[in-house]
């Protein structure tokens, strides 16, 4: 799977130590597995308590694998085979037959686009090309304005529309799912685990997650979310999760600079161009890990002012890291600190 490389803010060092000691402290039959591999240009990983009588690990990872397959063979830009690019390349005013899982993805980026005034769209893929952060994308650069107005009149949720099972747009979009499906191939796995009688997990790809239950020695999975930074690692809170999905979605990694500018990979569709705040980083924890990644990214997009209002009006459960000029400064919800669990150090 060729999808572009996406930042990870989650790091995982601090649960695999966690659960070293779980698994050396179990006194009971109950097995911790683990397995994982690359997907969507980046990885993923599965951590679950295998008791008595369910299925044989290896039967769990052929189900993992074959809901990732599907993934990217539905929606990676990455393949020009895949469903969505070969939507991609249609001209204006045509239709495809596409899968429910989709359709589904392109219902939830018409949601987010409405809630955030057309700030997220799925349709952006133009402007990333243009800018050089797209999968067709050959340079990155400050596009000129003439090129930009082109590419902005090929964006727009408006131009898709849902005829049955049937995807169709009246110009020429493009689109990215890169958002929202990484996402969504986290809570498709979970669903799977559960319907294998499998309660007790923790599922990520590509640094989106959802964890459920308890670890073999009854304690709950802990996840570390990290400052936004390349030197050196450093926890900003230690979160518990149980039930929910977590997103991360931050513009410290993918960007370039020219004349002292920075610009990211984060588009705002309302202007085309990259978001210019101080907001560094947005965590969203959410019952749905398609949610959580999607509302991470509105949230980004956004910014530390408009996207804390959203948030607080939404109640959605975020977690801000914004830069100062000291560093960095955070922020939670009330959402973020209710659905979290108690601060651990």
């Amino acid at each position: 799977m060729y999808w572009g490389a996406r930042e990870l803010l989650i790091r995982w060092q601090g649960v695999a130590f966690l659960l070293l000691g779980a698994l050396s402290g179990c006194g009971n039959n109950d097995a911790l597995e683990s397995f994982g591999g690359p997907t969507m240009g980046s990885t993923y990983s599965i951590k679950y308590v295998r008791h008595a009588g369910l299925s044989a690990p290896g039967e769990v990872r052929v189900q993992v694998e074959q809901i990732l397959a599907d993934v990217d063979l539905q929606m990676s830009t990455y393949r020009s085979d895949s469903d969505i690019e070969r939507f991609n390349a249609l001209p204006a005013n045509h239709c495809q037959a596409m899968p429910a899982s989709i359709l589904e993805l392109v219902r939830v980026g018409e949601q987010l686009s409405v809630q955030s005034d057309g700030s997220y769209d799925l349709t952006v893929e133009p402007l990333l090309n243009l800018w050089g952060f797209g999968p067709q994308a050959r340079e990155e650069k400050v596009p000129a304005a003439e090129a930009l107005a082109e590419a902005r009149q090929r964006v727009g949720h408006q131009h898709l529309r849902i005829d049955g099972d049937n995807l169709c747009k009246d110009a020429a979009v493009e689109v990215d799912f890169n958002s929202i499906a990484a996402g969504y191939a986290v809570d498709t796995i979970a669903a799977k685990l559960e319907a294998m009688g499998i309660h007790d997990y923790l599922v990520e790809a590509t640094g989106e997650l959802k964890a459920a239950g308890r670890k073999p020695d009854g304690s709950p999975w802990r996840i570390a979310l990290e400052e936004p930074r390349d030197d050196r690692q450093v926890a900003e809170r230690v979160i518990v999760v149980d039930g929910y999905g977590l997103s991360t979605s931050g513009d410290y990694r993918n960007y370039f600079e020219r004349g002292g500018q920075r610009f990211s990979h984060t588009f705002d569709a309302r202007t085309g161009a990259p978001v210019s705040h101080a907001l560094a980083s947005v965590t969203v924890i959410h019952p749905s890990a398609l949610m959580a990644d999607g509302l991470s990214t509105l949230l980004l997009i956004l910014g530390p002012e408009r996207g804390w209002d959203y948030a607080e009006k939404h109640d959605i459960g975020a977690f801000f890291v914004i830069r100062a000029d000291t560093g960095f400064v955070t922020r939670s919800s009330h959402a973020f600190d209710r659905l979290s669990g108690k601060k651990t150090e």
